[in-house]
């Protein structure tokens, strides 16, 4: 019987996916959870207050751009289904929002300082360091700093736009968030061109940062 062989690359996509689908429904959570504590009930009342990540899936962003980018073998990317939020519900308009805002980057890297303490207690107590169940936690501390790092770009939809309007409000900054369609748009030529190295380096950076605290400068 022939022996049948998985890629790497296909078993890297599998694994992607989960850790993916935790990471988005943690990020799209702690929107809903600050909104809903600050005084909005628009993303409770859409069903998006919870962990569920079936509640939080975007088509495209989340299901046709991370495949589309496997099967291009480009950088494995994608997004959730943004929050409802009404930023009239706030007794602060624009502390409250840029509070929202925030609270999904910084939940990626609870999430990423979260999966680094597993990453290093397991790299002390197992043999191989290959282990595959080390490169997963070592993974998700990668995905969850890359998000944290990703949605603070002022660009939109990502919360880094909504981030420098409540902190710099005026017809620039407003322009920029309201730029619709034609913020994804910029937001995709930004991600396939040069400038995108500069980002990555950005990315491997914090990764050193975390790898020499495991004793560890291989990134």
């Amino acid at each position: 019987m022939p022996e049948i062989q998985i890629s790497e690359r296909l078993i890297s996509f599998l694994t992607f996916l989960p850790l993916f689908f935790i990471s988005i429904a943690v990020h799209e959570y702690a929107h809903a959870f600050i909104a809903f504590r600050l005084g909005d009930s628009s993303a409770k009342n859409a069903g998006r207050l919870t962990l569920n990540p079936l509640k939080h899936i975007d088509l495209i962003g989340t299901v046709i751009v991370p495949i589309a980018a496997f099967a291009s073998g480009f950088a494995l990317i994608g997004w959730a289904k943004p929050v409802p939020v009404d930023r009239r519900n706030f007794r602060n308009m624009l502390k409250d929002d840029a509070l929202v805002s925030f609270a999904g980057p910084l939940s990626n890297f609870i999430l990423a300082l979260i999966f680094f303490i597993i990453f290093f207690f397991l790299t002390n107590a197992v043999d191989d360091p290959t282990s595959r169940w080390i490169n997963i936690f070592w993974y998700g501390v990668f995905l969850n700093i890359f998000l944290f790092a990703f949605n603070l770009l002022p660009i939109p939809p990502l919360d880094g736009s909504h981030i420098l309007f409540d902190l710099f409000p005026n017809k620039i900054t407003a322009g920029l968030l309201n730029l619709g369609l034609y913020g994804s748009i910029i937001l995709l030529l930004f991600i396939y061109s040069p400038l995108w190295k500069y980002f990555m380096m950005l990315i491997r950076l914090i990764l050193n940062v975390f790898l020499s605290i495991a004793g560890d400068d291989s990134v």
